[in-house]
């Protein structure tokens, strides 16, 4: 009997968690803090998947956040669309794009960053908006990544040459 109480301590318990964090340290960062090869994020495709898909807080995410990370991943690299634009092809309001965007558990595989405002400031980031957030931080490192994929922003945070920049779906 001593032997079956013992088998604990010697048997390494496997959780998702603890898998998931092994993961997590596998995934190479570049400066910016992004995951560098976006392949390894798991992202659900089938429904049956997205059904028992549970983010790292236990939360389902709703419908229509898959609505807006499916379209969101069509942006491409050196191009922003606005909330507008994302409320216009899934349907909802520009703040359920955002409330949808701000909760992306599958960043940088869904671009978040690469949604910005329909007066084309670069708006919010991981939950914070513009310069003048709790820390700005934010806002500056999507100014850094969107830079980083060939777009430019004024000194107020406004994509110049919105031509060659903003893509309209």
């Amino acid at each position: 009997m001593p032997a079956i109480r013992n088998i604990r301590s010697v048997v390494t318990e496997v959780t998702i968690e603890s898998l998931k964090k092994e993961a997590a340290r596998k995934v190479k960062t570049v400066d910016h803090g992004m995951p560098d090869v976006k392949d390894e994020i798991y992202y659900p495709e089938s429904a049956t998947e997205r059904d028992t898909y549970k983010t790292k807080d236990g939360k389902r995410v709703p419908s229509h956040h898959w609505d807006v990370y499916d379209f969101t991943k069509t942006i491409p690299r050196g191009k922003v669309t606005t909330y507008k634009e994302v409320c216009r092809a899934v349907g909802g309001s520009p703040r359920s794009v955002g409330n949808a965007l701000r909760s992306n558990p599958f960043a940088p595989h869904i671009p978040c960053h690469r949604v910005i405002a329909s007066n084309l400031f670069a708006g919010g980031y991981c939950g914070e908006w513009g310069a003048k957030s709790k820390t700005g931080t934010q806002y500056f490192r999507k100014l850094d990544i969107l830079t980083e994929e060939g777009l430019s922003f004024d000194q107020k945070g406004i994509l110049q040459d919105p031509d060659k920049g903003l893509w309209i779906h």
